[in-house]
């Protein structure tokens, strides 16, 4: 990873950090989120997972229209660090603990690693 990469990495992990600890407080059943990356394409390669519990919580935090709440947390908190997402609904997906469990015996780095193979060269 070069240098400029590094400091790009610190500065979306900080920005989504800050989203992260805001929605654990205000969205019910909301309980992490990480990204992943291929900096040859940033910033259009930038893809973050917004983690539930269960698929209820999901399915209850999607019916109240939260997905738009994430939309423009993410959107504001990487515009502030200089990072412009192009297509929101696009590089913002949702999943849950319960489903990694269920397809993937809860190895994150296993589901995540689906994610990672569609950043791709365009």
């Amino acid at each position: 990873m070069k240098k400029s990469d590094k400091k790009i990495e610190n500065a979306i992990r900080e920005a989504l950090t800050n989203v992260c600890d805001a929605a654990l407080e205000s969205i019910d059943g909301f309980v992490w989120l990480t990204h992943v990356v291929n900096y040859s394409v940033f910033p259009s390669s930038l893809k973050i997972v917004c983690v539930f519990e269960t698929d209820e919580s999901l399915s209850n935090a999607l019916d109240a229209k939260q997905e738009d709440y994430f939309y423009q947390r993410i959107n504001e908190a990487l515009n502030d660090v200089g990072i412009k997402l192009n297509q929101p609904s696009r590089q913002v997906s949702f999943d849950t603990e319960e489903a990694c469990e269920r397809f993937h015996n809860g190895k994150w780095n296993e589901r995540l690693a689906r994610l990672q193979s569609s950043v791709t060269l365009h």
